[in-house]
């Protein structure tokens, strides 16, 4: 099975995971780094990168 390029990129590329509630969120990096991204379930403000299977 062939990895699709835009099925990869639409997937995994600017998601990332509050370590709280487990919501997926869609932002650039450089803002949730500087913690200016809220979660829209808990409000917390801590992620991790969505994990590739």
């Amino acid at each position: 099975m062939a990895k699709i390029p835009e099925a990869m990129k639409r997937m995994f590329k600017n998601v990332f995971v509050c370590r709280n509630c487990s919501t997926k969120i869609r932002s650039e990096p450089r803002k949730i780094l500087e913690g200016k991204v809220k979660c829209r379930k808990c409000n917390g403000r801590v992620f991790r990168p969505v994990r590739k299977k």
